[in-house]
């Protein structure tokens, strides 16, 4: 019997989105575009967080954002409202973006005139984790609800990102959730990672966040 020949397509689907990432990347910072790639499970309060951030830093950053979903331009039209650029994104049923995805919709952005162009992915803990969108900084937003085991649970999403948002403090006493073991389970993931409670309802917390956000934008466009 002849030898069965075995191709890894999903290495190779990762390989060639990973370089277009990069390519995208080498773009971004050609162009002074930062792009941050925002993930979450559907109902952490994603575009709540993302209308606090907008208000706060539109009067010093040019902002462009990308709502990413597998139908309905709802989120787009909140962000609108904040009169930001916003355009909608359907991937047609996909859970996730890729890289080529993400400069589709950075084309269709324009950012010739955007400091921060912001993608908030598909609401999902797996899939959007293990696609490299081009992003110069990945960020997840955690909300109390969903319990502090998540980093033990979904250990990807934790890995590939530079900052977590803990949203919903407001709701702190309602729900059993410890705030020093998603502290202590996240950084075993990924000692590196930033970490701020925040209320997108109320506003607490956000300026912290805000500062933080900033200060990846100033070093990436110089």
């Amino acid at each position: 019997m002849d030898e069965v020949r075995i191709i890894e397509i999903k290495e190779s689907v990762f390989a060639d989105n990973n370089r277009e990432a990069d390519r995208v990347r080498q773009e971004l910072k050609k162009d002074k575009t930062f792009l941050m790639n925002l993930m979450s499970s559907p109902g952490s309060g994603k575009t709540t967080t993302l209308v606090q951030t907008i208000n706060r830093l539109k009067d010093e950053l040019r902002i462009g954002v990308m709502e990413a979903d597998i139908d309905s331009d709802v989120d787009a039209r909140t962000i609108a409202q904040t009169g930001v650029k916003s355009i909608q994104l359907h991937t047609g049923g996909m859970c996730h973006l890729d890289a080529g995805m993400t400069e589709q919709g950075l084309k269709e952005l324009d950012t010739a005139d955007v400091d921060l162009a912001i993608l908030e992915n598909v609401g999902n803990l797996v899939c959007p984790a293990e696609f490299d969108t081009g992003a110069v900084k990945n960020v997840m937003i955690l909300s109390v609800p969903e319990g502090h085991d998540k980093p033990l649970k979904y250990p990807l999403i934790f890995t590939v990102c530079d900052a977590l948002i803990i949203n919903k403090t407001d709701v702190l006493p309602y729900f059993d959730f410890d705030m020093d073991k998603v502290y202590e389970y996240a950084h075993m993931r990924n000692p590196k990672l930033e970490i701020f409670p925040i209320s997108a309802k109320t506003g607490e917390g956000i300026d912290a966040w805000c500062d933080w956000l900033k200060k990846q934008v100033s070093e990436w466009i110089g």
